[in-house]
């Protein structure tokens, strides 16, 4: 038992093996297939959050626009899955058939250009990664370069979501506005309505958000996760060793935009619609609330914390409608107050005291021999994470 408890501890892989058995096995086999979708749903946004322990948790730099990411992920997939639903024979009745209907609403006579590579499928899961990962360099090789951190970085990147906003919105014509782009059925002809369907896009789901979470965490065994923790730290004596700290968090900023662009995919294909409200300021504020109650430091915790809080909400929205958001708020703060290294501190700071206060001390069967007069041998110094870097720069162990 100590040594899962050290495996839990030290390298998360067991814990990893938990969520894998509670998500494929325990959840499927519980609920019917209406909850099942929600909880579907529900881990399109833990792509979100794993990204935001990589860039906020390590990275030490807090990014309140993810929802940008998310939502061109999302609509990269919602238009050629647009598309697809358009085709002459189901819109004959329009003035223009062959285009989506709010085009037509809008009177276009024809496909804008940015829209036509959305008419092949593997065009379209290249965007869903590039486009974020392009625009995510972008914002991050301006700012970084420029050493621009902090609470300055947020708040740009609350400008990019608000930007990104009024965008879609005000392009009625080519975005669908305010209202999205709805009516997704089929991808490939394949009817995504069904319960077979809603089973099939929830493994897929979850053995990409699995694997999305093996890579962050070879990343943060690496050199790579050692050098983030000591930029976090001591970004200067960091840089005076020679490395570019402006390299490290561009890449690692890149690497959660385009884990967001995935799950945006991911939710325009078990919803069937995307909309400008999961791309603005506060959708990007909600997500950064997912990975705080679950623990930045833990990419399994980021997960527990985006299924509470959206189970929370859908518990408190039917039971309580006229109170929910209070509910809501007072599940943040009292879980922030309480734990505020989120759930996965709570897993350090009481479970595993509490289990080493229980187990019997015993010597070991290796133990050497002590005279009963001599001196105890000095403790020794703990080893750290960044034994490999210059002395001075300390990492620490997620």
């Amino acid at each position: 038992m100590k040594a899962l408890f050290d495996v839990v501890k030290r390298h998360q892989l067991a814990s990893l093996l938990v969520l894998t058995l509670l998500l494929a096995v325990v959840l499927p086999a519980l609920l019917p297939i209406f909850r099942l979708n929600l909880v579907g749903k529900y881990l399109t946004y833990a792509f979100v959050a794993i990204g935001l322990v990589m860039v906020w948790g390590y990275g030490g730099v807090l990014s309140l626009g993810q929802g940008v990411f998310f939502g061109l992920g999302g609509y990269a997939m919602a238009m050629f899955l647009k598309l697809e639903a358009s085709d002459p024979v189901t819109t004959k009745i329009q003035s223009t058939p062959g285009i989506p209907d709010f085009m037509d609403w809008n009177q276009l006579t024809a496909l804008p250009a940015f829209w036509l590579p959305f008419k092949s499928l593997p065009l379209t899961l290249i965007a869903i990664v590039a486009v974020p990962t392009l625009l995510a360099w972008i914002v991050s090789f301006a700012m970084f370069k420029r050493r621009v951190g902090g609470v300055y970085f947020a708040i740009i990147t609350q400008a990019v979501a608000l930007i990104l906003t009024v965008l879609i919105i005000g392009q009625q014509g080519y975005t669908g506005g305010v209202n999205g782009m709805t009516d997704l059925k089929t991808v490939l002809g394949w009817d995504t309505r069904t319960d077979s369907a809603k089973y099939i896009l929830y493994y897929l789901c979850v053995a990409l958000l699995i694997g999305s979470m093996l890579l962050c965490r070879w990343i943060q065994t690496g050199k790579a996760g050692t050098l983030l923790l000591a930029m976090r730290d001591k970004e200067d004596r960091v840089r005076f060793s020679g490395y570019d700290v402006a390299n490290f968090r561009i890449f690692t900023f890149c690497l959660a935009a385009a884990l967001s662009g995935i799950g945006g995919a991911l939710f325009s294909l078990q919803v069937g619609f995307m909309s400008p409200s999961f791309v603005g300021i506060v959708p990007s504020i909600e997500m950064v609330i997912y990975a705080a109650v679950g623990g930045r430091m833990s990419l399994v915790g980021a997960v527990y914390g985006t299924l509470l809080v959206n189970a929370g909400k859908t518990f408190f929205s039917e039971s309580f409608p006229d109170l929910w958001l209070f509910l809501m708020a007072a599940l943040f703060i009292g879980v922030t107050m309480a734990f505020p290294m989120g759930l996965a501190g709570l897993w350090e700071s009481h479970i595993v005291p509490w289990w080493n206060k229980r187990k019997p001390t015993k010597p070991g069967a290796g133990d050497a021999p002590h005279a009963p007069n001599a001196p105890h041998a000095p403790l020794a110094a703990p080893s750290t994470a960044a034994g490999k870097l210059p002395s001075g720069i300390r990492g620490q162990q997620a």
